[in-house]
């Protein structure tokens, strides 16, 4: 949120309290303003690593307890450079004032520089050297304006330390290096470099040896990408699973997924995962994939406190284009003429931007629509509203007042995380009634539903606006078989439907988890019974053209290099691939 805050001290301290308790990584930025004299802090001592930016500013505590802080890593720059920002902390009218910062271990900043100023009682600033802590030479260190009568350091630290004590040296990792060491070092000769993985220092030479990991951390090395899901066959030619995949998970690599939604802090979130796992087959009622593929910049700004803008209107709404994550809020507060701030009326049809996007990290609120759009559906893709920030009294989802609304279309919500529902005052909004609401929300039980004043069932069931005869108990969203919550029988592509096309139609399917899926190219149709019984070319009845052991092949293999040599086969009377003979040379 920068410099802004909401609500009085005790509601700030709280807020910092709920974020960052006995957290040990921020994914994000660590923001401490505004606080007063005698907070107790203690829950930041468990801070080790920051991926953003380190922001304190306007408070009163004589220290901040970030003793085991080794890694800022500047994903997020404060102001756009700076990863450290130190300002204006002490209080003009008592002698309150930020006197000791002490971030002993702290010897990493990946990205961004250094700003501390006007800091009336800050000593040691001066004192530390930033350049062995900053790794971007090209970063700008302002350190000016702080405290002037300090002690002096203790004679063991070489004239660089965060306080008076022996206890509060600098550790330097760099300065302090051979020219040979790339970086970091443990010690200042030629055979004790740190690994090149390492950030904020190592214990030895190895890539297991780092404080911490300068991209990600693999069962306990650090290594610049996690295991890949293809590997390549050299003695095959050929791309394969890679039995031993693993996922991005913040900055750790993982064999599988943690469950989405339980976004508490310090945890990071959901997986990164390689485009190659979308030829498995999705869970059930999978949102569709978009219709064109996205740029690397998926992660976008959202709207409300911390934010440049209050709402979503014609001025900003560009910068939702091919977003896929929203970071923080979406607030629809006006969507006509806005003379106050010489806005003109936002385009209905540029909302469907929003028709990218995936989940939203706070919350959901929109009370105002364009009059001719009856439901919600450029948000047809939302699966996840995580509910870290909540609005007013703690709502994480609130429609309200939107008159011409008649259904919610939010056909691929399947997670509210955090954070209650308030649905009010729609007077033709229909279907809610029929959503198994606890299902969707995964938080603790503080989640409530506080659904009023919208068109009553009786109503909505008399001018049938219910749910289609192919949904299940659960509910929908809206009219028609692709807005059910599930599905009684089948879904293809988050249609609900009557049957898979396993014995006729085009083209043949399998299903798994009650999805229909298509059957491998190679597999030949067949009519009256099963075409495959699974994904692969390995899982057809019969095949188009050639079968290659278990699978079905569009040629038999030749000139494959084998374990022995070459490999080449031929097509038999039964189209089966057979070895050549071993004396053949070129098949």
């Amino acid at each position: 949120n920068g410099l802004s805050v909401t609500g009085d001290a005790e509601n700030q301290y709280q807020t910092l309290h709920k974020m960052y308790n006995q957290c040990e990584v921020v994914m994000g930025n660590l923001e401490i303003v505004l606080t007063g004299h005698s907070p107790d802090l203690s829950f930041l001592q468990w801070i080790r690593e920051v991926t953003g930016y380190v922001l304190v500013a306007m408070n009163e505590f004589s220290e901040l307890p970030l003793p085991n802080l080794r890694v800022v890593r500047g994903a997020q720059l404060y102001e756009g450079k700076f990863a450290l920002f130190v300002l204006l902390n002490y209080n003009t009218n008592s002698s309150h004032a930020l006197r000791q910062l002490r971030l002993t271990q702290l010897t990493e900043i990946l990205a961004g520089g250094v700003y501390i100023e006007r800091n009336e009682k800050l000593c040691h600033m001066d004192t530390i050297d930033w350049k062995d802590i900053v790794r971007d030479p090209r970063a700008e260190i302002v350190v000016k304006s702080n405290g002037q009568s300090c002690p002096p350091c203790h004679e063991k630290c070489g004239g660089k330390c965060w306080g008076p004590g022996p206890e509060n040296c600098q550790t330097l990792t760099k300065t302090i290096c051979a020219p040979q060491c790339n970086g970091h070092c443990f010690g200042p000769n030629p055979n004790e470099c740190c690994h090149d993985e390492c950030a904020g220092g190592c214990a030895g030479p190895r890539n297991s040896d780092c404080f911490a990991c300068r991209h990600f951390n693999d069962s306990g090395a650090c290594v610049n990408r996690c295991p890949l899901p293809l590997i390549y066959n050299q003695l095959m030619f050929q791309l394969e699973p890679n039995p031993n995949i693993k996922f991005q998970f913040g900055g750790v690599c993982v064999a599988s997924c943690p469950r989405e939604g339980k976004l508490t802090p310090g945890v990071p979130p959901p997986c990164l995962s390689h485009p190659a796992r979308r030829q498995f087959p999705p869970g059930p009622l999978s949102p569709p994939p978009p219709t064109a593929a996205l740029p690397p910049r998926a992660a976008c700004e959202g709207t409300g406190s911390g934010s440049r803008f209050q709402t979503v209107d014609s001025s900003n709404i560009d910068r939702f284009v091919n977003c896929t994550k929203i970071l923080g809020n979406l607030d629809f507060l006006v969507t006509g003429l806005d003379p106050w701030h010489n806005i003109s009326a936002l385009d209905p049809e540029k909302l469907n931007v929003f028709r990218t996007v995936r989940e939203i990290t706070g919350y959901l609120n929109i009370q105002s629509w364009p009059p001719h759009m009856h439901n919600f559906s450029v948000f047809s893709n939302l699966t996840t509203i995580g509910g870290r920030s909540l609005y007013n009294r703690g709502f994480s989802l609130l429609i309200m007042k939107n008159a011409n609304v008649t259904s919610l279309g939010l056909r691929s919500l399947r997670e509210i995380s955090a954070g209650s529902v308030y649905i009010s005052s729609n007077q033709r909004l229909c279907y809610y009634h029929s959503l198994n609401w606890p299902r969707l929300l995964h938080g603790d039980r503080t989640q409530q539903l506080d659904i009023k004043k919208n068109r009553p069932k009786k109503e909505c069931e008399a001018a049938g606006l219910v749910c289609d005869g192919l949904c299940s108990d659960g509910g929908c969203w809206g009219p028609g078989p692709g807005q059910c919550l599930s599905c009684r029988n089948y879904s293809r592509d988050g249609v609900c439907v009557p049957d898979c096309n396993f014995l006729s139609g085009e083209p043949r399917e399998f299903s798994s988890e009650s999805e229909c899926f298509p059957c491998h190219p190679e597999c030949q149709l067949v009519e009256g019974g099963a075409t495959c019984n699974g994904s692969g070319s390995d899982a057809c009845t019969h095949c188009v053209h050639f079968r290659d052991g278990p699978h079905c092949v569009g040629s038999c293999p030749h000139g494959l290099l084998g374990v022995n040599g070459p490999i080449n086969k031929y097509p038999d009377g039964q189209r089966e691939c057979q070895l050549c003979h071993e004396n053949c040379t070129q098949g």
